[in-house]
């Protein structure tokens, strides 16, 4: 993560362990493909559709945090899962991400960070720096385990859209990124 990567928000929701792509994009929306509408079911599903509803009607801003335990987005390999939360522009904080989701949450530019230590609640603000993360109301600092460098790469360029869009215009300029 860098400089511009740092962060300071709200925790606005916390999950456990193993939350799969069932959970933050239920199967039923499957039909919907276009991310401008995917937004509209991220994690509508297990009787937590409050949640649902503060995401749609705006009232969870963009750039709060979710936190998670092991292996968040396990499951299925449907982008829908990650494009969901990419809409809102939460973050998500866990203590590992699932293979397949992590590929297609960087292609989205979606902040995700790993931290296999984190303690957070709802209410909580993390300070997010490049190598640490730091509870606010508990005074705790966690490490960071950083991405794989291409992971990294696509995440701090906005996604992979915006990475091929910037080396675009460097062509036209005659540049190389």
């Amino acid at each position: 993560m860098n400089e511009k990567h740092t962060l300071s928000a709200k925790v606005v929701k916390v999950f456990g362990n193993d939350i799969s792509t069932d959970i933050i994009y239920p199967g039923t929306y499957l039909y919907c493909t276009d991310s401008k509408k995917t937004p509209a079911f991220c994690f509508k599903v297990n009787n937590d559709e409050e949640f649902n509803r503060q995401l749609v009607s705006g009232a969870i801003l963009p750039g709060s945090i979710i936190v998670a335990g092991a292996n968040f987005g396990c499951g299925s390999s449907r982008e829908q899962a990650a494009s969901s939360i990419a809409g809102h522009g939460l973050v998500i904080v866990a203590k590992s991400f699932a293979r397949i989701f992590l590929d297609n949450a960087s292609r989205l530019g979606i902040r995700t960070v790993i931290v296999p230590r984190i303690e957070a609640a709802e209410g909580d603000t993390l300070s997010i720096a490049a190598t640490t993360v730091r509870n606010e109301q508990s005074g705790k600092t966690f490490s960071i385990t950083p991405h794989q460098s291409y992971h990294q790469f696509l995440i701090d360029a906005g996604g992979l859209v915006p990475y091929a869009a910037e080396l675009l215009k460097a062509s036209v300029r005659g540049e190389r990124i």
